[in-house]
């Protein structure tokens, strides 16, 4: 059970497939987010490396060395930040980079913590740069100025910090500038998770929701969840609703197929709006190349929620390609949607006409 608590919110965050947290989400992964490495499911190389961090500091009587976790939303950047902590038995104190847009801010922050605290830093990469700065220093040597005044009578009174841990957690580590990146001890990047450990994770959510359900219906659930346990938690949350009203209770295979096609999720856990992407690209472009505005204007959405919403998943499971000439289908698009490629497409006669030829 491991996830994080991003605070963005939007398009993705109304989809019952979107990975950002809404605040049912919020409230229910409180209880339901493991407390230790033993508990956390999945992610095997990042959780022995972090244990070997943590048990070596612990056993030197140190604080931990910082760490940065990147990674798609809701793999559990949030859950190991907390579980660092309680390894730790420190407090933790949560935080996000849009929070920080003065250095003041992070200054008042960095000043009230205590020895050895854990510092969560969300979103890090969207940090204002004075705040960003700042922190440099505050990694390395556990010192901060403190400007004081302004202009030519300003002065910098440094201001001493206890020794603490610095977690920062990114869903685009690639703008994180590389001084902030080689203060970090310790970065780890989150994998999205095979569908047999997401059934792990929904035997487990069922039980702590008290919820009784049958291996192929978990096993359902997790092969529509996009590999992440966020969503893998709020479809379970949904089958259960169905179970109860429209059965017995009990999640079965069929009561899981039932329910999600209820809530227009398909067995690869592509909903509406993927569908319909792939519907207009097929069904009116004949598969493509095609525009992303003109792609847009087809679905009824926005340039930016069909970039930022639809597409990632889309070209990752192999179904969507970006080209220079613009986005195209592929042929695992059209067998998805039980559609034969014209001849003369990229899904009819290979990749040819990806290339213009």
């Amino acid at each position: 059970m491991n996830w994080d608590d991003p605070t963005d919110t939007g398009a993705d965050a109304e989809r019952l497939v979107g990975a950002v947290a809404d605040r049912e989400d919020q409230a229910v992964e409180a209880a339901l987010r493991p407390k230790d490495l033993g508990e956390f499911i999945g992610q095997e190389k990042v959780r022995e490396q972090l244990d070997l961090v943590l048990r070596a500091a612990r056993a030197r009587g140190a604080t931990a060395d910082h760490v940065l976790l990147s990674g798609a939303p809701g793999l559990g950047k949030t859950t190991l930040s907390m579980i660092i902590a309680a390894e730790m038995g420190a407090p933790i104190r949560i935080t996000s980079g849009p929070a920080i847009q003065h250095a003041g801010d992070l200054a008042a922050i960095l000043s009230s913590l205590q020895e050895g605290e854990v510092l969560f830093l969300d979103e890090i990469h969207r940090m204002s740069r004075p705040a960003e700065e700042m922190l440099y220093m505050a990694m390395e040597d556990f010192r901060v100025d403190v400007i004081v005044g302004k202009g030519p009578g300003a002065t910098a009174i440094p201001l001493e910090l206890p020794p603490f841990t610095l977690v920062g957690a990114t869903t685009r580590a690639g703008l994180l500038p590389p001084p902030l990146r080689d203060r970090f001890g310790f970065t780890a990047h989150m994998e999205f998770y095979e569908p047999r450990e997401l059934e792990r994770v929904v035997h487990r959510s069922a039980h702590l929701l008290d919820v009784e359900i049958e291996p192929a219906g978990a096993a359902e659930i997790a092969g529509r969840s996009r590999g992440t346990p966020r969503i893998a938690n709020r479809l379970l949350r949904r089958v259960r609703d169905y179970a109860q009203v429209k059965a017995d209770g009990l999640v079965t295979r069929d009561i899981a197929h039932a329910a999600l096609a209820v809530y227009e999720v398909d067995e690869r856990g592509l909903d509406r709006l993927d569908r319909a992407v792939l519907q207009a690209l097929l069904k009116l472009f004949g598969g493509g190349p095609v525009g992303l505005s003109t792609l847009a204007v087809a679905v009824g959405e926005e340039r930016e929620t069909v970039e930022e919403v639809a597409e990632p998943f889309l070209v990752r499971e192999g179904l969507l390609a970006r080209t220079p000439r613009g986005r195209v289908a592929t042929p695992a698009a059209w067998a998805h949607l039980g559609l034969t490629a014209p001849r003369g497409t990229a899904g009819g006669t290979g990749q040819q006409d990806l290339f213009g030829t």
